[in-house]
């Protein structure tokens, strides 16, 4: 290139590239002005690449706190912008505990702000191989019945559920509840809704029972 074309190259929109010029430097040098501020935020924790036949029985944290430095210009930006704590589960091929550490890399702050520690460093997750499995359905009762009266027989459609989950939920849970059933309507089947007391566990298809209720004179 000759001396000509580079001095073209210059001096071409040179009051526009001065106006940038001084613009980038004027933002430079006020971040630079700012003191240096210490806070606390709050940051989301986003889970990528699950693994495909695993579950996780441990608690899923949504949350963590974060403690950064910077001037205080990044420090707002870093609070109003959706910074997130990203857990890469790619490394997980077998079941059992893992543990993940929380660096910048995971977290990934503006530009200008040091991240001095997570709060907590680090996250444990248990990871097991998920299993299907049948819950006997247990009737719960509401009201009475008419004096003299007793419950003959009960009759559950279908009498068992399908559930989900981690392995060991499967195999430790025992029944599924009912919603109550009303016996001042003892003589009229009801269907209700059914529940299992563990969050971790899920019905493999819509938790519904019809109950039906033979009632007799007591003996």
């Amino acid at each position: 290139m000759t001396a000509a074309a580079v001095k073209a190259l210059v001096t071409h929109n040179f009051g526009l590239k001065a106006l940038a010029l001084a613009a980038a430097f004027g933002l430079w040098f006020n971040i630079a002005s700012e003191p240096e501020l210490a806070t606390i935020v709050s940051v989301p924790v986003d889970y990528r690449n699950f693994p495909r036949d695993l579950v996780i029985s441990s608690a899923i944290v949504d949350s963590i706190s974060v403690e950064a430095r910077g001037p205080a210009s990044r420090l707002r930006e870093m609070q109003q912008t959706r910074v997130a704590a990203v857990i890469d589960f790619a490394s997980v091929k077998a079941p059992g505990e893992r543990t993940f550490t929380l660096t910048g890399a995971e977290l990934r702050p503006p530009r200008g702000v040091t991240l001095v520690r997570a709060i907590p460093e680090q996250l444990r997750f248990r990871f097991e191989n998920q299993k299907t499995g049948k819950l006997p359905v247990e009737v719960s009762y509401s009201g009475t019945l008419p004096r003299g009266m007793a419950i003959a027989k009960v009759t559950i459609e279908p009498p068992e559920l399908v559930v989900t989950g981690p392995e060991s939920r499967v195999d430790a849970a025992r029944k599924a509840l009912t919603d109550p059933f009303d016996l001042t309507r003892a003589d009229q089947p009801q269907e209700l809704s059914t529940y299992i007391d563990d969050a971790e566990l899920r019905f493999a298809s819509a938790p519904r029972v019809t109950v039906k209720v033979r009632v007799e004179r007591a003996r």
